[in-house]
């Protein structure tokens, strides 16, 4: 096997180290700016919805070819790496907020929008100034060992952009499909959005799917193994535990944490109050195993780290253009600045202690992120089981020391969501330099660029989280906030001591018998955790992966993922604005559709046809 230090002496950048072209541009920087705000609103809708969001970098890379090139001259492909860069920062913004500030609406102690900003940008700044140190290490010296799908994938798709952008016009395609079905079946009411069977011989529990081009569009990105596996996950809570429990629960006492006896539950308030519990400690096993599996390469890592910070100068001239970072005192002076706003800022419920661990966890799961989105990519990224795990590890501490009065709770729930934005950004920042990598791109401008990306996500995710609330009420079925309904719930049986233990511990078995089967724990547990609907869903594009990867080829399912990006990011930012029309009163919030489930789940089935349509039929030149 070649060594990664060999592989990084090896590598030649596709723009040489000599050479000096246009990079850290206004155009490029605006341009990603307003990209960036456009994937934040949409992966925020797409976040609490699902639970999960999609890598903005590849349509982002997209976009910004066909809209530099139509307008300007001479663009160079490093001009797009920033503003694809910059981009990207929405996304990871949008993350890092959805997992963990509802949580706090949860609570009771709904944040303003401006205390959301400063929550999320303050974290932002942390995560790319904490990715820093780890760069040489994880991008350079591990290259060609650590493969970072995302980020490689984006370098050849600039790479291919320089001669032609027909993958624009297929993310285009998408995008102008999905916005519109959106706009019929959940603006006009033409069909159902959500289409439920009640299968009465079996325990009168549920077949359901969410018809919508979102949740098509993330299958077909994460493929047939994950998005299998979170079916798997769903099958299992919804057509196995549901029933089983339907079935034993026939008396009239009430079990806890439930509040009424199971015989007069439904299968969501079933799933409510049992399900969730045992997906938790399935989704706690999985980032567990995560963190283990890559133990030995964290400790590395941060040791290297640690090391660059304390051998830092001013200058980098001395260095190659691309091997100039942002100067490590300047990366300390920023880092205390942050760390000293949160202690000090009479706003922020955050103590000494609650500052020290955000330091230590922070800079360690940044690290983590870093090489787990190496090894998997960004969508397949456990972030929500590293943010529990800091979640978990914070109200453990908190616990010892008595400290179990509510401002606690919202002190370890607020450290928690600047945590979640770092790792995001970090997340984002790897991929991010990694493409630049490739491309023979300068770090300290990606960097820079990544800082002013920042600004208007930040400014905007506040107002989205409250407007999509007032238009279908975080943590409801339409909006359930699946990682941020479970921040708050095991913060809370932490610090109350009211956790349901055995629910829990079921919820680790099973996810070690997940591990055992070499089962993806991860998607698995989240399968588990959240409503059947949205894991029916996912698995049509999961399925329609397979058919286009069957009778075509990897170029073929490329263009399918830029199409199935289109369709993610129509849906998402069509949602955004019904929102806005609803909030406003000229749509109502929920309607029935006109037409019935099975013309939904038809018009589904079209909408799945169409994407491999796409996939197929246009490849890119």
């Amino acid at each position: 096997m070649v060594s990664s230090m060999s592989h990084a002496k090896s590598f030649k950048p596709f723009i040489s180290t000599k050479k000096s072209p246009r990079e850290f541009s206004l155009r490029a920087t605006i341009l990603g700016m307003l990209l960036g705000l456009l994937f934040g609103v949409g992966n925020a809708y797409l976040g609490l919805k699902i639970g999960s969001t999609i890598s903005a970098s590849i349509p982002a890379a997209v976009l910004s070819m066909a809209i530099l090139r139509s307008l300007f001259r001479s663009v160079t492909i490093l001009e797009n790496n920033i503003a694809q860069s910059v981009a990207a920062v929405g996304e990871g913004v949008a993350a890092g907020v959805i997992f963990t500030v509802p949580a706090l609406f949860f609570l009771g102690d709904a944040p303003g929008a401006g205390y959301i900003f400063l929550l999320s940008i303050l974290g932002g700044i942390l995560g790319v100034l904490f990715m820093i140190p780890m760069r040489r290490y994880i991008i350079v010296k591990e290259h060609g060992i650590l493969p970072f799908p995302e980020g490689t994938a984006c370098a050849e798709i600039l790479k291919t952009g320089e001669k032609s952008l027909s993958g624009a016009i297929v993310a285009g395609w998408g995008l102008l499909v999905g916005a519109a079905y959106k706009f019929l079946n959940s603006g006009l009411y033409v069909w159902n959005e959500v289409v439920n069977f009640i299968i009465k011989p079996f325990q009168n529990t549920e077949f359901s799917m969410d018809c919508t081009p979102a949740l098509l569009g993330v299958g077909f990105i994460i493929g047939k193994r994950i998005s299998a596996t979170l079916f798997a996950g769903g099958a299992i809570a919804w057509w196995v535990l549901i029933p089983l429990i339907k079935l034993f629960g026939t008396g009239t006492g009430v079990i806890n944490p439930g509040t009424i006896p199971v015989s007069a539950m439904s299968s969501e308030m079933i799933w409510e109050d049992y399900i969730r519990y045992i997906g938790a400690g399935a989704v706690a096993y999985g980032g567990v195993i995560s963190l283990c599996s890559i133990f030995p390469l964290i400790i590395k890592t941060i040791k290297l780290g640690i090391g660059e910070l304390f051998e830092g100068s001013f200058s980098t001239s001395h260095l190659a253009r691309t091997d100039r970072d942002i100067p490590m005192p300047f990366l300390i002076i920023g880092s205390l600045f942050v760390i000293l706003f949160l202690w000090l800022f009479p706003g922020f419920p955050m103590n000494l202690l609650t500052i020290i661990l955000l330091v230590v966890l922070g800079f360690f799961f940044v690290a983590v992120t870093s090489i787990t989105v190496g090894l998997v990519g960004s969508t397949s990224n456990p972030t929500s089981g590293m943010i529990i795990t800091i979640l978990l590890i914070t109200c453990i501490i908190f616990v010892s020391l008595g400290w179990t009065e509510r401002i606690y709770l919202i002190a370890a729930i607020t450290m928690g969501c600047v945590a979640s934005v770092a790792v995001c950004l970090a997340a984002t920042t790897s991929q991010d330099l990694k493409t630049g990598f490739i491309l023979g791109a300068t770090p300290k401008s990606q960097q820079i660029s990544e800082l002013f990306g920042l600004i208007l996500p930040t400014l905007a995710i506040g107002g989205t989280l409250y407007l999509l609330n007032k238009a279908y009420t975080l943590g409801s079925a339409q909006m359930p906030a699946p990682q941020a309904s479970l921040m708050a719930m095991i913060a809370k049986g932490v610090i109350t001591g009211q956790l349901p233990f055995t629910l829990v511990i079921v919820g680790l078995l099973l996810g070690f018998a997940a591990h055992m089967m070499r089962v993806p724990v991860l998607p698995f547990a989240i399968g588990l955790y959240l409503p059947l609907s949205l894991s029916t869903g996912i698995m049509v594009g999961g399925v329609t992966h397979v058919i286009v990867e069957r009778f075509g080829s990897p170029e073929k399912v490329q263009q399918g993922i830029l199409a199935a990006s289109g369709l993610v990011a129509g849906d998402a930012c069509m949602g955004v604005v019904i929102a806005l029309l609803a909030v406003l009163g000229v749509i109502p919030a929920s309607k029935a559709g006109m037409l019935g489930d099975f013309f939904s789940l038809g018009l589904y089935g079209l909408l799945a046809g169409f994407l491999g349509f796409l996939a197929y039929r246009v490849v890119a030149k």
